[in-house]
């Protein structure tokens, strides 16, 4: 048997401007836009580069989604995203004004740093130790 998680939802004020965020500041793809009605949207964006996982912008539509909006995991950070080189994303980071949580550090998984997205959820960017 072979399984493996290849979406996860991100729910989102606004299409356009989580767009807008993770193309021009985070430089991720976008994979797909699809309008599905008036008011919905089926939106994939991803890393650079990335083959695994994407993610899916949901914008929310009630006022409990909405609630939920830029802390979906109660304060924990939510997302993972390695990186090939985190002197580069580190920086793109800070030339794009997104907000540093927790300054870099050596761990012995590899260097990381905790910032937050347009909305508030807390990523780890990680260039893990890959062993010799």
């Amino acid at each position: 048997m072979k399984q493996q998680i290849v979406q996860i939802a991100l729910v989102v004020n606004d299409y356009d401007e989580a767009i807008d965020f993770y193309t021009k500041k985070l430089h991720f793809t976008l994979l797909e836009d699809t309008r599905l009605s008036e008011n919905k949207r089926w939106v994939t964006i991803a890393p650079m580069g990335a083959y695994g996982c994407r993610i899916l912008l949901a914008k929310a539509a009630s006022e409990e989604q909405r609630s939920r909006i830029g802390n979906q995991t109660g304060g924990r950070v939510f997302l993972f995203l390695h990186t090939d080189d985190f002197e580069r994303d580190y920086q793109n980071l800070i030339n794009n004004n997104i907000k540093i949580v927790r300054q870099p550090s050596s761990e012995t998984y590899g260097t990381v740093a905790v910032f937050e997205d347009l909305y508030g959820n807390l990523w780890d960017l990680i260039e893990p130790i890959i062993p010799s």
